[in-house]
């Protein structure tokens, strides 16, 4: 097994320093190394390059969908030959069952599934149980609680032609592994006869079936087909099919699982009524009946998640199995943005114990279904090996962890003038205990490292940092933001709140700039429009709070204005100032302006690291005669441009048919589907642009 890494670009500037010296500790065997490399060095081609020398799989870790996204598709260009998959929640929208005691308010889960992420997830698994050339980009949500591998492989159903099987036989099979039979709507994890031909159309692949012709009792042909049209893709010898569902489990394991289901129920109910709680009993009856009826007839129920212990036959408190089973013992680990994942996959575990808790306590629950909650952070430590963190500003854990000599470590941000530090040494905190941070630290030979990438491949200097006074700091704003724009040039402006962002777009709206601003509240899709908007002019300046940090790509940005940059705390921060000022390190004439009175701890480690870094990175250049150059990358088609067509020109563009023959409707439908195909490829930008056309169609009056 190789990884085959496919790239037009060798590693320059720091990169191939950073390649050698995590090469070598991962081959000393170290479990932790960190990759501290600054903004617009090309840490994602560090990776890549680490993953080429490596014979076992790896899992990359991001904390969230859109910049595993991002990943997932610059991975898949530089490893095209190898298995590369997308692993995060397949949750478009999730309402977590919960219970408020106080107003005896029960809430419902409800949740909308997107299939193809459901898809890409199957496809995942299946993936990392056949083949070790696989490489998975995943969200925290590879800590949650997953079926068993041994039942996911064990259940697997190989076909080959000449095999002596009846129709039936195979039919039986195939519904144990939880598909439907639908001889009129033909969807993924679906299958329908027609005589002695049976198609199957399977969760993980996307627009593929599987048909199987029968003689008698022989599988005569096996052959794909494209799920729509049903012509023959190529012939097969053989074909294996995986289960339909995350959560599958044997029929034996399934008769058990309903028998100790029964039993904790009893239990349950009879100590509720034996302490006078005939409510939580009644609940618990009803729901704990209707749960089992579905798994006795369907082998499936609404929610089987919550009875994954008795399921997968684990002891009560056991970790519940998860995508790292999947991956066996020898794989590697890069969490990527770890100043930010790392706490994230530290927290998950406390949240849906508490929320849970009230379930059981109140009869909506058993208390096994506290054993399907995400893995606690020891846990989560003790399943993974060989870690590479990677991050502009990693984090004191990070640091720690790699440089286990300096048990003095002190993060800058916890000095005081005057003083003794704050912070004397790190804990981190897991299911209601306190462990040192040196529990996790390494064990294996040789000397982990901190290996920081500073030098640019297009020779770029760390943006300038220039301090400005609070008085004014929206007038100055403005004048920043005009001396930009007659340069073609764009800004990036950070406040405190979302109503602070939204009043001064509009202010800055009122002097002529066009801005818009960018926050949680906006979705997905139309953020990825925004920041595309910025990048073609369509925008000059965006105003947003958080979200202008970590995984933006924008060289076109040549300003970062911060406001109120002296308001210590979360969002004004050491990791958060030198991640936004670094929003601007794409473009040669990079800046970070902030407003401030007083210079914070955070900021002037934020002034110390930029000169330390521009002196490195001037000195390099000087000795290599190099010229900085920006980052240029193409650009999408501008909305604006069809925008601006007239409606006849539009529809003409669309159909290309007489406006008599024009069915609008018809249009629209094929647009939406083009807008989900879209977004289902993780192709936002162009969902985007179809959503406009849409639009531009819907508003027309006939």
């Amino acid at each position: 097994m190789t990884f085959e890494l496919v790239s037009d670009y060798q590693p320059q500037g720091d990169q191939a320093q950073a390649i050698g010296k995590l090469s070598k500790s991962l081959s000393a065997g170290n479990c932790h190394q960190t990759l501290l490399g600054v903004t617009g060095s090309g840490k994602t081609f560090t990776m890549a390059n680490l993953i080429a020398g490596q014979n076992n799989p790896v899992l990359i870790m991001s904390h969230n969908k859109t910049l595993a996204a991002q990943l997932y598709s610059e991975f898949k260009s530089f490893f095209p030959n190898n298995a590369v998959e997308y692993f995060v929640s397949y949750f478009d929208y999730y309402q977590p069952e919960a219970y408020i005691p106080r107003s005896d308010t029960y809430i419902e889960k409800d949740s909308s599934i997107n299939d193809e992420i459901e898809r890409l997830r199957l496809s995942t698994m299946g993936s990392l149980l056949t083949r070790k050339d696989t490489i998975v980009i995943a969200s925290v949500s590879c800590i949650y609680g997953l079926g068993s591998p041994e039942d996911y492989e064990n259940m697997m159903l190989p076909v080959h032609v000449g095999q002596t099987i009846t129709r039936e036989q195979f039919l039986e099979q195939l519904v144990g592994l939880l598909f439907e039979r639908n001889d009129i709507s033909f969807g993924r994890g679906q299958f329908r006869v027609r005589g002695d031909v049976v198609e199957i159309r399977p969760a993980y692949l996307e627009e593929t079936a599987i048909r199987l012709e029968f003689f008698d009792n022989e599988i005569e042909r096996i052959s794909s087909i494209h799920s729509t049209s049903g012509k023959t893709i190529e012939s097969l010898e053989s074909h294996t099919f995986f289960p339909a569902k995350q959560f599958v489990s044997s029929s034996n394991k399934m008769k058990k699982a309903i028998v100790a289901i029964r039993e904790e129920a009893d239990a349950c109910i009879e100590k509720f009524e034996k302490e006078g709680k005939l409510i939580e009993a009644q609940r618990l009856r009803m729901r704990t009946d209707y749960d089992l009826e579905m798994m006795a007839e369907m082998g499936f129920c609404q929610g089987i998640e919550n009875y994954s212990r008795h399921i997968t036959g684990r002891k009560p408190g056991a970790r519940p199995y998860t995508l790292l089973d999947f991956f066996g013992r020898d794989f590697l680990l890069l969490v990527d943005e770890s100043h930010v994942t790392i706490p994230q996959v530290r927290g998950m575990y406390e949240g849906d114990k508490s929320r849970k808790t009230v379930l059981v306590e109140h009869g909506f629950r058993l208390p096994s279904a506290l054993d399907n909650r995400p893995l606690r952070f020891e846990e989560f430590m003790r399943m993974t090996g060989q870690r590479v963190y990677v991050s502009a500003t990693p984090g004191p854990f990070e640091i720690l962890n790699s440089r286990p000599e300096n048990k003095n470590f002190i993060p800058v941000k916890s000095r005081r003038e005057g003083g003794a530090p704050a912070v004397s040494a790190l804990q981190i905190r897991s299911s209601g205990s306190t462990q040192n941070i040196n529990e996790f630290n390494v064990t294996a030979p040789g000397t982990p490292l901190v290996v920081e990438q500073i030098i640019r491949p297009t020779g770029l200097l760390d943006p300038i940092i220039t301090l400005r006074p609070l008085k004014g700091q929206i007038d100055e704003t403005i004048e920043l933001c005009r001396q930009r724009v007659e340069k073609q040039e764009r800004v990036l402006v950070t406040t405190l709140t979302k109503r602070t962002a939204e009043d001064l777009s509009e202010y800055l709206k009122g002097v002529g700039l066009k801005v818009r601003y960018i926050h949680a509240d906006i979705d997905a899709i139309e953020r990825v429009e925004i920041l595309r908007q910025l990048r073609n002019a369509s925008i000059d300046v965006l105003v947003g709070i958080n979200l202008l940090r970590e995984g933006l790509d924008l060289p076109e940005v040549s300003l970062v204005c911060i406001l109120d940059a002296d308001k210590e705390g979360f969002l004004r921060n050491q990791t958060s100032l030198i991640q936004t000022a670094g929003r601007a390190a794409r473009h040669m004439a990079g800046e970070c302006v902030l407003f401030c009175d007083t210079v914070t701890d955070s900021i002037q480690t934020l002034i110390n690291v930029s000169n330390i870094r521009r002196q490195r990175q001037q000195e390099h250049n000087d000795q290599h005669g190099i010229t900085p150059t920006s980052v240029i990358r193409g650009l999408q088609q501008s909305l604006h441009t069809q925008e601006k067509q007239s409606a006849d020109q539009l529809n003409r563009a669309i159909i290309g048919e007489d406006e008599v023959d024009y069915d609008k409707r018809e249009v629209i439908a094929e647009l939406e589907e083009q807008m989900r195909e879209a977004a289902s490829k993780l192709e936002f930008e162009r969902a985007a642009h179809l959503r406009d056309q849409i639009k531009a169609l819907q508003d027309k009056s006939y």
